[in-house]
């Protein structure tokens, strides 16, 4: 079966590509006998690429970000020569992390969206970066090794980090991740999924709907299609092009009966 049969299945074009490049990853894999890797995915490309390995009867792969709890990972392909656990040991060859530590009088004055912004500013790609760790006086960024020298070099001509020192780390060094969220406070009519990400996604219902249909939810990291699936406090949604939020507490309702709930955006 050739690629394009093998891909008949995927109708939206972002997934068919993705999935077209892994195939490509497989490939090489194979032919060159050696270790491939992809650039880093979202939570959401992670689960449509390892169903698909599923569906397919690929073994030899796995996720990995610099961390358990990363959110971005790149997917790491494995010849039948290698071990997951000799696969493992190559991850310095992949990624590495980006340390910036920030004088004392720039304490606390970055968020993730900061970093992220200087970091795109100077045109590297997004699938290029993972996660990234904000400090209380600096972050630990997590980037692909082939962009490592270029940030390096370039972060430093940066004015907000012109008095920061910008070093480049192992990735079996790095630290626990920690998350940057933001607190958001939404109105819904009932805790039915669709409901949720229409405010979520900022879109009416009928497109909401169309986004379940065209598996770009994840709830709690498991594609959901269901509209009428009913959400609960702890609930980790994900919408593909939008983000990933957990619904944190019902505070209270409208006049009209509709729900007042907290939500944490992840940054």
């Amino acid at each position: 079966m050739n690629k394009q049969e093998i891909l008949s299945d995927y109708k939206n074009q972002e997934d068919k590509l993705l999935l077209a490049k892994v195939l490509d990853k497989i490939e090489f894999c194979k032919t060159r006998n050696k270790i491939e890797n992809t650039d880093f995915l979202n939570l959401a490309e992670q689960d449509l690429v390892d169903k698909f390995l599923k569906r397919i009867k690929i073994k030899n792969y796995y996720f990995f970000g610099g961390a358990g709890e990363a959110e971005r990972k790149v997917l790491i392909l494995y010849p039948e020569k290698l071990t997951e656990e000799m696969a493992r040991k190559n991850h310095s060859k992949i990624m590495g992390i980006i340390k910036i530590a920030l004088p004392i009088e720039l304490d606390e004055a970055y968020d993730h969206r900061r970093y992220l912004g200087a970091i795109m500013k100077l045109g590297i790609e997004r699938e290029k970066i993972g996660d990234i760790s904000v400090k209380r006086r600096g972050a630990e960024i997590v980037v692909k090794n082939e962009v490592q020298d270029f940030l390096i070099q370039n972060l430093k001509e940066l004015t907000r980090f012109s008095s920061a020192t910008i070093e480049l780390d192992s990735i079996e060094n790095l630290q626990q991740i920690e998350a940057s969220k933001i607190e958001l406070t939404e109105i819904i009519a009932s805790l039915r999924l669709d409901n949720i990400v229409s405010s979520l996604a900022r879109t009416s219902r009928n497109k909401a709907v169309e986004h379940l249909e065209q598996e770009r939810v994840l709830l709690n990291f498991k594609t959901e299609t269901k509209a009428s699936k009913q959400i609960k406090v702890g609930d980790i949604i994900t919408i593909r092009g939008k983000g990933r939020f957990e619904f944190k507490e019902i505070s209270g309702n409208t006049r009209k009966g509709r729900f007042v709930i907290k939500v944490d955006k992840y940054i």
